[in-house]
């Protein structure tokens, strides 16, 4: 029976360059990757493979670039005075930072270049504008619960505290 929306999925997976086979990321077996589906917690191309699969399967999925992380945004690489980044030493050349969205999220921040009065930063993902290859094994499918579906995550075993 195929995963459906409103489910809690539980898989291990490999991620790789489909054109250069380099490992990009995986999970390992003691911390599985965890998400609801149907509330784009994960990127919309290995979702919608995923919702085609059952609890045991394995399955070698191909993302395209836009169903991943979209396609580089040239609007989002952006020039910056170096004295608003004076307070972060030894500022270098492909360096990675992390700077807060509007939403309290995460977002790396490339450094492409440095000079006495500038900084050129790269705010698009990492990944944008990569065709990827990820290798999952869905090892759990179950409903989740109304509480986990109204805070938007899973809960652990015995719920979740706030």
């Amino acid at each position: 029976m195929a995963i459906k929306p409103n489910q809690v999925v539980t898989l291990t997976y490999t991620l790789k360059d489909p054109q250069t086979g380099e490992l990009l990321d995986q999970s390992t077996p003691d911390r599985p990757l965890q998400f609801i589906t149907g509330l784009g917690h994960i990127i919309p191309g290995l979702e919608r493979e995923i919702m085609k699969m059952d609890k045991g399967e394995s399955k070698e999925i191909f993302v395209k670039a836009d169903d991943a992380y979209g396609q580089k945004n040239p609007e989002a690489v952006q020039e910056i005075k170096r004295s608003d980044l004076a307070h972060i030493e030894n500022l270098e050349e492909g360096m990675t930072l992390y700077a807060t969205d509007s939403h309290g999220h995460q977002i790396p921040v490339k450094i492409l270049s440095v000079s006495d009065e500038k900084v050129v930063i790269d705010l698009n993902h990492p990944m944008a504008g990569k065709d990827l290859l990820f290798n999952v094994k869905i090892l759990d499918v179950r409903d989740a619960t109304p509480e986990e579906l109204e805070h938007g995550h899973m809960h652990g075993e015995g719920g979740h505290h706030h």
